[in-house]
C-alpha cells in the first residue's frame, strides 16, 4: 500500500471518528450547563397547587443551529423536509430552508433551527443521548438573571424580559449566543424564539380551571409574571407536529450540578 493511499485512510478514518461527537454541537458549546435544580411551582398555576421537585439536569447552553439539524438529518434521513411524515410535522417543517438538504439565505449556519415539531426536536435530542426538558427545568433554568438564580423579583430583569417579549422576530433570525448568559451560562432562553418543553401540554389545566384564564390568573402564584402566562398560552395551543417560523429547542440532559 502506497504512502499516499495510508495518510488518506488515515485521514479518512479520523475524520469518521471525530464526526459522531461533534453531531448536534454545530453552533453551539460541547458541554451543556449543569445546574443543581430544585423546587419548581409555576406562577401561573393555583396557591395551593404542589410544588415539582426537580433533580440536576444539564441543560444546552443555547438553542439548537440550522448547522446542527442538518447534520442531524443528514444522518437520519427520516427527518428531511421532503420525507418526514404528515404526523410527524405539519406544512410549515424547516419552511426557512431553501431546499431540504440546503440551508439558503433565510437560515444561517449559527441561527436557531425553527420550523420543527416535538416529534423532530425530541428525535434529535435522543440522537445526542439527551431530550427535551421538562416545563419545569425549562421555567427554573429561565428564571435565572445574569446575576442571580432566581431574577423574577428584580424590577429591572423583568422589564427586560418584558422588553424581549414585545419585540417581533426578525424576518431572518440572528445568530445564537449573542444574548448575555444568565448565571448558569445559558444564552438567548428569551428574546430569541420560543422553545419546546417534553411536557407542552401541562400547560392547559391545573386543578379545575383554565391556567389562562381571568379567574386562573387571580388565583396565581405571581399574576404579574406576564412572559410566564405567555409562554403557558403558547405551549397550550401547541401539538406534538406543529411547527412555527419563532420555535425552536435546545437539549436537556440527566445529572447536574450544585
Amino acid at each position: 500500500m502506497g504512502r499516499a493511499l495510508i495518510t488518506a485512510l488515515v485521514f479518512f478514518i479520523a475524520v469518521a471518528g471525530a464526526w459522531r461527537p461533534a453531531l448536534g454541537r454545530a453552533g453551539i458549546r460541547p458541554e451543556p450547563a449543569a445546574l443543581p435544580g430544585g423546587r419548581y411551582q409555576a406562577v401561573t398555576a393555583r396557591k395551593e397547587a404542589p410544588a415539582v421537585t426537580v433533580a440536576p439536569y444539564r441543560l444546552d447552553r443555547q438553542p439548537v443551529t440550522n448547522a446542527a439539524f442538518l447534520a442531524f438529518i443528514r444522518e437520519d434521513s427520516a427527518w428531511r423536509r421532503d420525507r418526514v411524515t404528515a404526523l410527524a410535522a405539519d406544512g410549515g417543517y424547516l419552511a426557512a430552508w431553501s431546499e431540504p438538504l440546503a440551508l439558503g439565505p433565510n437560515a444561517a449556519p449559527r441561527a436557531p433551527v425553527v420550523g420543527v415539531s416535538w416529534f423532530a426536536a425530541r428525535a434529535y435530542c435522543a440522537a445526542r443521548g439527551g431530550r427535551l426538558p421538562t416545563e419545569a427545568e425549562w421555567e427554573l433554568a429561565a428564571a435565572a438573571s445574569p446575576r442571580e438564580r432566581d431574577g423574577r423579583r428584580d424590577p429591572a430583569w423583568r422589564q427586560t424580559v418584558l422588553d424581549w417579549y414585545a419585540r417581533p422576530n426578525p424576518a431572518t433570525l440572528p445568530d445564537v449566543g449573542r444574548g448575555r448568559p444568565n448565571v448558569w451560562g445559558l444564552s438567548d432562553l428569551h428574546g430569541l424564539v420560543w422553545e419546546w418543553v417534553n411536557d407542552f401540554g401541562a400547560s392547559i389545566l391545573v386543578g379545575d380551571e383554565a391556567r389562562l384564564c381571568g379567574g386562573g390568573a387571580n388565583g396565581a402564584i405571581d399574576p404579574l409574571d406576564y412572559p410566564a402566562f405567555l409562554r403557558a398560552a403558547f405551549r397550550s395551543s401547541l401539538e406534538g407536529r406543529t411547527t412555527t417560523p419563532n420555535l425552536g429547542f435546545r437539549c436537556a440532559y440527566d445529572g447536574g450540578g450544585s
